[in-house]
């Protein structure tokens, strides 16, 4: 069975945007963090622009099913994932002065591991790049209602775009079954958002789908400091 024709569009649309970075913005990479939306984009990028490099951040916190798919997707698809860990040093000295789960005291003691795990090893990945893409969506989270396909990455001085922004949750997970892309096994016991273990949790019948990710914050601060928007920007 084909795709209905509204999804086949934004296929069609989200594959001519990967060409054109490939084309237009190399050197380009893709930050796969191996959720549903992002094996939709490391789908499209084998198939169709393979040019783009993949990068995956590993937390060293992060679920054994996201391993798992890992090794899967080493051995099913062309493109590799270069892997980038955090500082040993850095997370040695915040373990040691915080403890292993300090992320749950504060918001602040949570960013700060978030920082030393995603957003400076984000930094290597994306050193000498000329832009690089996310698998964000608009209806994820109150942060991202605002979120562009294209848009100016302050922090990182360069664009970054965001090709899956106007998908919904059911045309993701069209798309994953109609081409039998592997997903994590965690999305079938109620894990929309996947992230590092202990920042995780399964969500509720009617929940957010984000409510599972840092779910003892408030919904504005739900996220690590990758995809922060500057006011104003």
């Amino acid at each position: 069975m084909d795709l209905n024709d509204l999804l086949q569009e934004k296929v069609n649309k989200a594959e001519a945007l990967l060409k054109q970075i490939e084309k237009d913005d190399a050197p380009a990479a893709f930050a796969n963090s191996f959720g549903a939306e992002d094996m939709v984009l490391m789908d499209l990028i084998d198939r169709a622009a393979p040019g783009i490099e993949v990068f995956s951040l590993d937390t060293g916190r992060l679920p054994a099913e996201t391993y798992a798919l890992m090794q899967t997707v080493q051995q099913k698809y062309k493109t590799p994932v270069l892997v980038y860990f955090p500082d040993t040093e850095q997370v040695e000295q915040f373990t040691r002065k915080n403890g292993p789960n300090a992320f749950y005291d504060s918001v602040e003691l949570r960013k700060e591991c978030c920082r030393i795990r995603k957003i400076l090893p984000l930094k290597r990945a994306l050193a000498g790049k000329q832009a690089w893409i996310t698998g964000l969506r608009r209806e994820q989270s109150p942060t991202r209602t605002e979120m562009a396909e294209k848009e100016w990455d302050d922090g990182n001085q360069m664009h970054k775009y965001n090709p899956l922004i106007e998908w919904t949750e059911a045309e993701v997970w069209e798309y994953i079954r109609h081409f039998d892309v592997p997903y994590n096994a965690l999305h079938d016991q109620h894990y929309p958002s996947i992230g590092c273990a202990p920042c995780t949790r399964a969500i509720a019948v009617g929940e957010d789908i984000r409510a599972g990710r840092w779910w003892w914050e408030d919904p504005e601060s739900k996220e690590c400091g990758l995809h922060v928007k500057k006011a104003g920007a």
